[in-house]
């Protein structure tokens, strides 16, 4: 459950990044400045600390260097000892005069250690202001070896960076330094002076969180300003793709307010001039459609009754024909096929004049398609046979049954099945049905002449034919596959066409099982594998 709230927020934020501009924007102008921030701050962070080790390095070598002149000194102007005890009250007195010294250095300890390898006896002893552990700990043996080998080098001094434990547990930097001293009568020793850095790593710490909260502090600025940027162009920018979907969805008379003279108000008005342009043509053209809608309607009526009339008349004739010359037989036989030619392109222009209207109403019902589609292929097959196309039915088995108006399928599947005996050069003519969980299909596959891509795209166009020289067998009006193709939106499907000139075409018709469900795919390819054309080409 916990998983699916991650993914849910994941996905919600994923779409907010896809469809805000101004989110992005500010996020990524946020996390540039932030990136360019933190790098400022860190070469600052890295200047400020070197130089200011640099600084108190210089300031404690100096103080070293003066510390060991005045031990040195101290013993060079001290008379010769005749005890030990001399020479230990000496060392004891080199050790306060050291502290005091460098009384204005806070956290100073101090160690004068015996430079290991010499002859005779250690006198006087190691004196240190620290455990022995620490001295083992801080001072290491590759400083005491620069040290012991100062003899023969012009530098007096000699550090080495190290960490210190303070009472409180905490770990401050610290420095070592070392030098050289000789005690008459006695040998080499080495001065070492052991400092703590804690001050100046305070004072960096404190650079460090000014800087810290000035970066902060200079992102978020860096924030609000970009979104009062963002939010003054992308506001006028999203008021106008709202106001373009008001007029996608029919709001003719929505506008973008016009305020100032700057290139946002340059867009308001030329986005208001085309909207006025468009809301004049669209008004002029919706007038003009409404018009053509009542003409072909009132026309379509008004010749029902002399049309009515001329057929019974016809009838008449092509009853009697028998009783007539030949020639007027002939007449008598043209004037009958004509006139049912006339009635059916007045009830197709009805149709399609419904459709303009906006005034088609379906009245679906559970139906089985096979069955159906059996029936369409009775009704043309004695069509199919005169041209000697043979119709076969390939319907494999599945979830058959969908809600549809039989009556609209079964005229998709005539002008199909018309059409596909026109053009099918009298090879055989198959129809798939098939379907599955979602979804029906029926396709209707022919051998015949096929279409080139221009006649594809304009085999929906109303009275376009592919060839209007071809004599045709059904006597169409060029409306048929137009009245398919709205039959076919009407109930949310599909109608599509596939063709190659010489191989024959293909349409396939896709409807949803459920009234009102979306269709995402078809249970049937385009075109579908079969073995006629294999057949075909055997022979």
């Amino acid at each position: 459950m916990r998983d699916f709230s991650w993914r849910r927020i994941v996905s919600q934020v994923t779409r907010l990044w896809r469809v805000s501009l101004q989110l992005r924007t500010v996020a990524i102008t946020v996390a540039l400045s932030a990136v360019a921030v933190g790098i400022i701050a860190a070469y600052m962070s890295v200047s400020v600390g070197t130089n200011l080790f640099e600084s108190r390095r210089s300031q404690l070598l100096e103080a070293s260097e003066r510390a060991n002149v005045t031990v040195q000194r101290f013993f060079d102007t001290t008379a010769e000892q005749g005890s030990s005890a001399d020479l230990e009250s000496s060392t004891i007195d080199a050790f306060d005069l050291v502290s005091r010294s460098n009384a204005s250095t806070s956290g100073t300890l101090i160690a004068i250690l015996r430079t290991p390898g010499q002859a005779g006896p250690r006198v006087p002893q190691d004196v240190t202001s620290l455990p022995a552990a620490d001295t083992v700990a801080l001072i290491s043996p590759a400083l005491r070896q620069q040290v012991e080998n100062s003899s023969n080098n012009a530098r007096r001094v000699y550090w080495q960076s190290v960490s210190m434990t303070n009472t409180d547990g905490s770990v401050s930097p610290g420095i070592v330094i070392g030098s050289s001293i000789e005690i008459p009568n006695s040998g080499s020793y080495e001065l070492y002076l052991i400092y703590n850095l804690s001050d100046a790593q305070q004072t960096l710490d404190s650079v460090q969180r000014t800087l810290s909260l000035g970066g902060v502090a200079l992102i978020v600025l860096i924030g609000a300003v970009t979104y009062l940027v963002v939010r003054l162009v992308v506001g006028p920018v999203r008021l106008a793709a709202e106001t373009a979907e008001k007029l996608a969805a029919g709001q003719l008379e929505q506008r973008i307010p016009e305020r100032g003279e700057d290139v946002i108000a340059t867009l308001a008005r030329s986005f208001n001039g085309m909207a006025d342009s468009l809301q004049k043509q669209i008004v002029r053209l919706a007038a003009l459609s409404q018009v053509q809608q009542r003409f072909v309607s009132d026309v379509s009526h008004e010749l029902r009754t002399p049309l009515t009339t001329i057929r019974l008349a016809g009838d008449v004739l092509y009853d009697q024909r028998d009783g007539f010359d030949p020639a007027t037989a002939r007449t008598a036989e043209l004037l009958h096929a004509q006139v049912q030619r006339f009635e059916i392109l007045l009830a197709d222009l009805l149709e399609m004049s419904r459709y303009d209207a906006g005034a088609v109403e379906l009245a679906t019902e559970p139906t089985n398609l096979v069955r159906l589609v059996g029936d369409a292929i009775e009704s043309v097959s004695s069509l199919a046979d005169s041209k000697g196309s043979e119709l076969r039915l390939v319907a494999p088995g599945g979830y058959f049954e969908a809600e549809v108006e039989g009556r609209r399928i079964r005229r998709i599947l005539q002008n199909l099945l018309s059409n596909a005996i026109d053009h099918g050069e009298g090879r055989p003519i198959v129809v798939y049905v098939d379907s599955d969980k979602t979804a029906v299909a029926i396709a209707v596959r022919d051998y015949g002449i096929g279409m080139d891509a221009v006649a594809q795209s304009r085999v929906f166009d109303r009275f376009w034919r592919a060839d209007p020289s071809r004599q045709r067998v059904t006597g169409g009006t060029g409306l048929g596959l137009a009245i398919a193709l709205e039959d076919a939106v009407l109930h949310d499907g599909w109608l599509e066409v596939w063709s190659e000139p010489g191989l024959g075409s293909c349409f396939r018709l896709t409807l949803p099982r459920q009234r009102g469900a979306t269709l995402k795919s078809s249970p049937i390819a385009l075109p579908p594998e079969d073995d006629s054309e294999r057949e075909d080409d055997g022979d």
